[in-house]
């Protein structure tokens, strides 16, 4: 029973639904853990960074204590991290492009869970300025999101849930959703992360969404796939899996609307700074750096707020900037 602190801080219902459901046994998680250490040897070529017992466990939990799965997932871990080093260099919350998104919004995070006790991320598409957010910032601002997140033991038993909101996303920003990018994406989140997610709903997505699915459907596991749910306009059938009451009222739920700052503030902290203080600081001068700062720079007009209408955030803005990937746009499909 020395084993216990390992589990310190759950409920019993938890401890009870980890073993209902993950096969967790607290009087062999020393051995399950240790077997799992044990394989770090067969994998030379990867740099396991942490190998302690809290660490491993979460990778456990995520494989439901299927030992070979749950290392595996370990070693997928920290490959991603080796094959992206650049990705994960300056991988905080106060990183200039992770900081950003975050304060974009991307992801927001509710503060209260699901009735299955799981923690709800948003992701409002429409709400990403290409100008000002790559699509790897954002990626990074929600690994590193999941990656706070994870370290509540209860989020490990019971998971998450995405819903992206598709109102609004514009053809333009579509088309820079390449598939070496969505790839990246995945592999991500579903090959490399130690969390169990346990439905990502899309809403409102218009049909060049529904095709960019199609396509990245072949990367999809088949467990993957039976957790993607496309609602369309149809609330109703999102309600019926995440009740309104654990909802904003953009997604026809009971609780206020979403406000972007609220996971940016909670993991930023003191270094938080709204919008308004935010542009004129750190974001002009990370535009300026590079440059002369003669007066005209310094002056460079401020991102748009995201009230603005979409409409003008998608057409009028930097029409001129070449493809920053330089692979093929997704859906030029011929």
């Amino acid at each position: 029973a020395d084993m216990t602190h390992l589990q310190a801080g759950l409920s019993p219902e938890t401890i009870e639904k980890a073993r209902l459901e993950l096969n967790e046994n607290p009087d062999i998680l020393h051995q399950d853990i240790q077997q799992v250490r044990d394989m770090i040897i067969t994998r030379p070529d990867i740099g396991f960074l942490r190998t302690d017992d809290a660490f491993i466990l979460r990778f456990l939990r995520a494989r439901k204590f299927h030992q070979t799965e749950a290392f595996r997932l370990l070693a997928q871990y920290f490959q991603y991290r080796q094959l992206n080093l650049d990705m994960f260099k300056n991988f905080k919350a106060d990183d200039p492009g992770i900081k950003r998104a975050l304060t974009d919004g991307f992801p927001g995070v509710l503060e209260n869970r699901d009735h299955c006790g799981r923690k709800i991320l948003l992701l409002f598409a429409a709400n990403w300025d290409q100008s000002r957010n790559s699509f790897i910032d954002i990626l990074r601002a929600i690994l590193l999101s999941l990656e706070v997140l994870i370290e509540d033991q209860e989020l490990q038993i019971n998971g998450f849930i995405l819903i992206i909101d598709w109102s609004n996303f514009s053809f333009k920003q579509a088309s820079k959703l390449t598939p070496s990018i969505l790839k990246l994406a995945i592999e991500g989140l579903q090959d490399s992360f130690p969390a169990r997610f346990g439905g990502v709903h899309f809403v409102n997505q218009p049909w060049y969404i529904h095709a960019l699915y199609t396509l990245i459907k072949p990367f999809l596991k088949d467990k993957t796939r039976k957790r993607i749910f496309l609602h369309g306009n149809n609330l109703n059938s999102l309600h019926q899996l995440i009740h309104p009451e654990c909802l904003p009222s953009e997604f026809g739920g009971t609780l206020p609307p979403y406000d972007m700052g609220t996971w940016a503030r909670t993991l930023l902290g003191p270094d938080y700074s709204d919008e308004n203080e935010y542009t004129h600081t750190s974001y002009n001068a990370m535009h300026v750096k590079h440059a002369s700062s003669n007066l005209e720079q310094e002056a460079s007009p401020k991102p748009m707020k995201r009230s603005q209408s979409v409409v003008e955030a998608g057409t009028l803005k930097h029409e001129d900037q070449g493809e920053s990937e330089n692979t093929q746009p997704l859906l030029a499909l011929d």
